[in-house]
């Protein structure tokens, strides 16, 4: 098990690599690692895990009331959200089961409500329910004047989405599999009569008998340069997003969501772990995988949606804006196919309900690969991996500034680096040190917090680069 971010790739063959570190191939390198004695590469172009559209989403755990019925991704969505609820619970992954009202701002908008009500029975969840506009003002008192009625989903609940990824990761790596990093797979060639093909990066080659196309934006990309296939084409969505101070979380109870268009969910208001609030996220088909940048239009439509469903939002200080681009196709439903002649799987088209259906969908590839390769590939039983337990970034729970009992054991989690977010030392430290440490400062802010607050590094950045760059392998500052 390691974790390699330069010099050449292992010359040794690997039984599977999956190729994208963020949340679903990260689940799949942990589902293949419970299969011991198979040797699996986890590759990533980025220098992180969890660094592309994984890292940047509305961070909710879905019940998947509104999938198409019917479809794979319903399916996994439903299956996802019950595993990956227990698994936060087992790993120490922050969830608040907060709820959302699915707001209905006219008449129009309140006669889909029916519509939307059945359509979350078909998808198997049968808690929602139908609720006035008197109902709707009681439990959201500073909801925007004009709300007609509500879909009432109970089961909706938000989620860190950063530490899931890095959970799936560091569990993976424990459990035997090779995270590569910084080694973008550029072409393959065909499956050779060794019953291998060979994948080049900027870091050499790797050889593997069976390959999982997990790369996300890229995906379709990769399907065309390895079988020239042509099934789904990847156009990115990029969704614009406005985090709020803290001090605006006590305006918003649920997660306040409108009435969905073909285009997504819409705009919405939700909580976060981290106890700040979100506005958006926008909608915007573009041709360039790589535009992560906020503008100023969607921006300003941001704020025009969230004065109406939230006005005293608009009134608040805004902490961070940022932007994602999820991996949407023109089909309505995830593209996962099997080549078993190719030995290859496709995982595409997983849009913002991959995080919750994450580790089903790797339960249903490793199914595929099963399927794929027979006798060839031992993947009938199914093992248990040692249980991990990740640093805490939600409010909801103790952080450890507030522990006094692990203060008394280590007084570097009593000393503060990061006033805003109340990161201290010895998280920092716990970071750099750990399984699949950051390799840059956002990195290090995606598993501490450090730097995501209201100065956005203005006070703490300058310790914060510090301890990074000074720590060594043995724990203490150089």
């Amino acid at each position: 098990m390691t974790v390699t971010t330069k010099g050449p790739l292992p010359s040794e063959t690997y039984d599977v690599t999956v190729v994208g570190a963020g949340v679903v191939g990260s689940a799949i390198a942990r589902e293949l690692a419970r299969h011991h004695g198979i040797r699996v590469a986890l590759v990533e172009a980025s220098g992180d895990v969890g660094d592309g559209t994984s890292k940047a989403n509305t961070a909710i755990l879905h019940t998947g009331f509104d999938a198409v019925p019917g479809s794979l991704e319903s399916r996994l969505v439903r299956e996802g959200r019950h595993l990956l609820a227990a698994y936060a619970a087992r790993s120490g992954i922050p969830v608040e089961p907060v709820g959302a009202l699915l707001v209905a701002w006219d008449e129009e908008q309140l006669a889909a409500l029916p519509d939307l009500l059945e359509k979350a029975g078909r998808n198997g969840y049968d808690k929602a329910r139908i609720i006035g506009a008197d109902e709707v003002r009681a439990r959201e008192s500073h909801l925007g004047e004009g709300a007609l009625g509500a879909l009432d989903v109970p089961g909706e609940s938000i989620i860190c989405p950063w530490t899931t990824t890095l959970a799936y990761a560091t569990q993976a790596v424990r459990g035997g599999v090779d995270l590569h990093l910084n080694c973008r797979v550029d072409k393959a060639s065909s499956a050779s009569r060794g019953g291998y093909r060979e994948l080049s990066t900027p870091r050499g080659a790797l050889r593997t008998r069976y390959l999982v196309n997990a790369a996300g934006l890229h995906a379709d990309t990769l399907d065309r340069r390895l079988l020239g296939r042509s099934e789904f084409t990847v156009t990115p969505r990029r969704g614009q997003l406005i985090v709020f101070d803290k001090l605006a979380r006590d305006l918003v109870r649920h997660i306040l969501l409108p009435v969905p268009t073909a285009l997504g969910k819409g705009v919405l208001v939700a909580p976060t772990v981290y106890g700040n609030v979100l506005l958006g996220p926008t909608a915007e088909e573009l041709d360039d995988k790589r535009a992560t940048g906020t503008t100023q239009d969607g921006l300003a439509g941001l704020r025009s949606k969230g004065r109406r469903i939230l006005p005293e939002l608009l009134d608040e200080e805004v902490t961070a804006v940022y932007a994602g681009l999820r991996a949407a196709t023109e089909h309505d439903d995830y593209q996962i196919h099997g080549s078993p002649q190719e030995r290859y799987i496709t995982v595409g088209g997983i849009r913002s309900t991959g995080l919750t259906a994450s580790m089903a969908i790797a339960e249903y590839v490793v199914g595929l690969l099963a399927e794929a390769s027979g006798p060839d590939l031992d993947l009938s039983v199914a093992g248990d991996l040692d249980p991990i337990r990740m640093p805490n970034l939600g409010e909801a729970f103790p952080r450890p500034y507030e522990r006094a009992d692990l203060i008394a054991t280590d007084p570097a989690y009593g000393s503060i680096v990061c006033h805003c977010e109340r990161v201290t030392r010895g998280e920092i430290r716990d970071a750099l040190i750990s399984t699949v440490p950051p390799g840059s400062l956002d990195g290090l802010r995606r598993r501490t917090r450090a730097r995501g607050g209201r100065c956005q590094g203005f006070y703490c950045g300058a310790t914060v680069r510090e301890l990074f760059d000074g720590w060594g392998e043995s724990g203490a500052a150089r």
